[in-house]
């Protein structure tokens, strides 16, 4: 069987953690993958706690559960750090990329992981949607990021079919549009750095 890309998404409601996995499933899609997307929360309102997945791989997937050992984990919100364990389930060699303005090192004493088996990766997600988009909604930052970390396809590619998208269903607002390709891009750049 070929190797299966399984991702774990944590955010807060109206933060994009379902619509980043939908983003990125479909942008899989388009290159030819097979994928699952899909959310798992309690109430839905803003603010609360939600969890979504993608599944990513060369050859059809046939699971259809939550996804229980995350090779990837995003984290739209770092205040969840102390509440969460994010890393429940993450097999060594994992990654952990997390918006936040501290450091992968200051996360890791935070988060007490004491080696290097999870690769730690932060990224102010909030603030270059901020200024790219205009609003502090982290999700396509976060999505260039887990491309950048994953290489699960080009940026160019991921770009391409999320600007199909957001053109369906955002019509006439160009520089909305405009704002999550620059954001997307500029994250997809910080992580690479890294």
């Amino acid at each position: 069987m070929a190797e299966m890309l399984e991702i774990r998404w944590h955010g807060r409601g109206g933060q994009g953690a379902k619509t980043a996995a939908l983003l990125l499933a479909e942008a899989a899609a388009a290159v030819g993958k097979y994928v699952q997307a899909f959310p798992e929360y309690g109430p839905e309102r803003m603010g609360a706690p939600v969890v979504s997945y993608n599944r990513i791989s060369d050859e059809p997937i046939t699971i259809h559960s939550s996804v229980k050992a995350p090779g990837y984990v995003a984290v739209l919100d770092a205040s969840f750090i102390g509440s969460i364990d994010f890393t429940t389930g993450i097999p060594p060699h994992g990654v952990l990329l997390i918006n936040s303005t501290d450091s992968s090192s200051d996360i890791r004493r935070m988060m007490r992981l004491s080696d290097d088996a999870i690769k730690v990766y932060t990224l102010d997600a909030s603030r270059i949607s901020q200024e790219t988009i205009g609003r502090p909604i982290p999700n396509t930052p976060m999505l260039g990021a887990m491309v950048a970390a994953t290489k699960i396809m080009g940026i160019e590619e991921l770009l391409e079919d999320t600007r199909n998208r957001l053109e369906r269903k955002f019509r006439g607002r160009p520089e909305l549009i405009e704002g999550n390709m620059a954001a997307i891009t500029q994250a997809y750049e910080e992580v690479q750095r890294q």
